[in-house]
């Protein structure tokens, strides 16, 4: 009886004891660990810091009535930059969240020096699934999309408008590897054809060669598993070489930065899978519309998710009392997202946060009546069909 008493008079201080731990330092801060100059910088970049700053003022500048100061830096897409930058923000400045992290490379390096040092990871822009299977920490959240969900919806939609022979031009590195891969198992799990790939090193400028060889393969769909400027160079360069009214090219993570540098002439047609585009109802407009004012450019999902992901992190704490990571990810877990981003989103044991996706397509320029006025959105896909079941998972987190 005594042990009982005492069991139910621990459990009932826990949350006194969380709330009594406050805010470590005095001070939550947030860094923005992106591209800022490289082919990732248009997709994130400055916009995402932009987008951390909104959520943190929005919050009224302080949280748990201590301030947030947002952070930031350039990674260069360099996964030794990437994780000497974190761990010089967690042991030296008092770094108490990442956050944007685009590259499935820098993420995967950063997250495990994050969780040595028990700190949080808010991953917007990167996208392999690795980052929530075998390599999951108990301090990372993956946010915005993953190569599951961009393979399943593109791929799928193209394969049912005829699409059946595929070949890959693929970034030679763990987020293109396993685009590739996922996009390969929807078209052969739909009936359709392989017929090869190439692996084009990150990033590249001359995407010739590659085109040539996706040219001789015959292959009704050149399937682009790459992103950002290579993206857009691919794109431009296959119109050049004549690929395309031939060939047809689908676009495997395109972003609205994309399109906005392609033109809808060279775009249109063009089917994409996105978690957030800003013409879509009233909320997401009124976010974006307030990102134009400030970065001059409409939001990607990448931005749209640093705000969305900052926010909620910001609330967590705000809930648990404590910048405590064990504490504010629990928090983080047990409350659903709904915002202008997400509705019902949930972040699963194995830190994957699953909500709705978009399909879509680029609207040809006689259809555009304004300005970024750029995606038909032809499907939603519940989260519970955009990305992988729980029980699929290879995270260990996912087992308990």
């Amino acid at each position: 009886m005594v042990r009982t008493l005492a069991a139910a008079l621990s459990l009932a201080l826990l949350p006194l004891a969380a709330a009594a731990a406050g805010i470590s330092d005095g001070v939550v801060k947030i860094g923005v660990l992106t591209d800022m100059t490289g082919a990732y910088s248009d997709l994130a970049g400055p916009g995402s810091v932009a987008a951390a700053q909104m959520a943190a003022e929005d919050f009224g500048g302080k949280v748990a009535g201590k301030p947030i100061v947002i952070v930031s830096a350039d990674h260069q897409n360099k996964a030794d930059v990437a994780s000497n930058v974190a761990r010089r923000w967690f042991d030296q400045e008092q770094v108490d969240a990442v956050a944007d992290l685009v590259s499935s490379s820098t993420a995967l390096a950063v997250m495990p020096v994050a969780a040595s040092k028990k700190r949080i990871t808010l991953l917007s822009g990167p996208g392999s699934d690795p980052i929530t299977g075998d390599k999951c920490t108990p301090y990372n959240v993956h946010y915005t999309y993953d190569t599951y969900a961009l393979a399943h919806g593109t791929g799928s939609a193209v394969v049912a408008e005829g699409g059946k022979s595929w070949f890959f031009i693929t970034a030679d590195y763990v987020f293109g590897r396993t685009l590739e891969e996922d996009t390969a198992s929807v078209v052969k799990a739909a009936g359709g054809k392989v017929l090869g790939a190439v692996r084009a090193p990150f990033p590249t400028a001359d995407f010739s060669s590659y085109l040539l060889q996706a040219q001789s393969s015959g292959a009704q769909i050149v399937g682009l598993a790459n992103a950002g400027a290579d993206t857009v160079n691919s794109i431009k360069q296959a119109h050049e070489f004549g690929l395309t009214p031939k060939q047809s090219l689908a676009g495997l993570l395109v972003f609205l930065s994309d399109i906005h540098s392609l033109g809808l002439e060279a775009a249109q047609g063009l089917y994409l899978t996105t978690a957030f585009y800003w013409d879509r109802d009233d909320e997401s407009r009124k976010w974006a519309q307030r990102f134009f004012q400030r970065t001059k450019r409409m939001p990607t999902m990448v931005h749209a998710g640093v705000y969305s992901e900052v926010t909620h992190y910001l609330k967590a704490i705000q809930a648990a009392g404590t910048d405590d990571a064990d504490a504010v990810m629990r928090k983080m877990k047990d409350a659903p997202v709904n915002d202008f981003f997400a509705r019902n989103g949930r972040i699963g044991p194995d830190g994957l946060h699953r909500h709705d996706m978009y399909l879509a397509r680029v609207k040809a320029p006689k259809d555009s009546k304004k300005p970024w006025d750029y995606y038909q959105i032809l499907e939603t896909i519940p989260a519970d069909k955009a990305f992988p079941p729980l029980s699929a998972s290879k995270c260990p987190l996912a087992k308990k």
